[in-house]
């Protein structure tokens, strides 16, 4: 038995996402262009990497390195389930390919979690969640490399220079590396600055702009389906699912006259409210959230 899904999802850095699951498919050596960047959900996996023997467990994370060769096999009767993330080489840099032959494999529960969470983000339409994650991924992975820490706080107006540029994109969005180069600041001062200073991260700030546009035009008789489309959804099933998520009720039941809820027994209450946050709040986007 065997089931994979492969795609490239709109993520700078993501060369291609790989979910897998074997009973028997042993992997001749090879190499890749590419890091390779796996948790294994279910069984075990042996492998060769440059000569020594090693394995990939569910509490493990393993990071291969470009151009090194090695195979792979289930350690288990059963088969393993995989999930794997092709990181361009740029994403963690060449020079830490020999710390990564060395130590390719990590015990870090936060890392575990926040690679968990980032196979979330590019299973979706939000590409500016999945950049933010992936950035506090490979902020860790340099860490246990050895890189050098990166220094330097941001600037003090950085998290409102970031909310007035998602602000003026609502209905285009933007990406994080679009936003870094934009403001000259790393992608983790971006995120975290925002975060401490609005106590949500940017692309839920960004989520919750595009719902209080899509109100405004339901609420001036427009379509679900148009609504979508002009407050920056990927499509109307996208919209749904977080206008009921935010709001309590779909899009078609929202902008309703109060006659048309009786089968309620009562009238839907809405109120059109615009979700700009204010400074002073504090929540630490780099702790991994449980998602709903």
């Amino acid at each position: 038995m065997q089931a994979v899904s492969a795609w490239r999802p709109p993520v700078p850095g993501i060369a291609e996402v790989f979910h897998a699951r074997f009973d028997r498919h042993a992997y001749p050596m090879h190499t890749h262009e590419t890091w390779t960047l796996l948790i294994v959900d279910d069984g075990a996996i042996r492998y060769d990497l440059d000569r020594s023997e090693h394995g990939a467990v569910g509490a493990t994370v393993t990071l291969l390195p470009p151009d090194v060769p090695h195979d792979g096999q289930s350690a288990t009767e059963g088969g393993f389930r995989k999930r794997v993330l092709y990181l361009d080489r740029a994403v963690l840099g060449d020079a830490l390919i020999g710390a990564a032959v060395g130590q390719p494999e990590f015990r870090d529960p936060l890392l575990r979690a926040r690679l968990d969470q980032l196979h979330h983000a590019v299973s979706g339409p939000d590409p500016l969640e999945a950049e933010s994650r992936l950035a506090f991924v490979a902020e860790r992975l340099l860490t246990h490399l050895g890189a050098p820490p990166r220094v330097g706080s941001a600037p003090p107006r950085l998290a409102a220079d970031l909310r007035d540029l998602l602000d003026d994109r609502v209905k285009a969005g933007v990406t994080l590396q679009e936003a870094s180069e934009s403001l000259f600041a790393h992608p983790t001062h971006l995120v975290r600055s925002f975060t401490r200073a609005f106590g949500l991260p940017p692309h839920a700030y960004l989520m919750g702009r595009r719902i209080a546009l899509a109100r405004t035009l339901l609420l001036d008789g427009r379509r679900p389906a148009e609504v979508a489309i002009e407050a920056g959804f990927f499509d109307q099933a996208h919209l749904n699912r977080h206008f009921v998520r935010h709001v309590g009720v779909s899009p078609g039941r929202y902008a309703r006259p109060p006659g048309n809820h009786s089968a309620s027994g009562g009238h839907l209450q809405v109120w059109n409210s615009m979700t700009r946050p204010l400074e002073g709040a504090s929540k630490d986007y780099s702790t991994p959230t449980t998602r709903s």
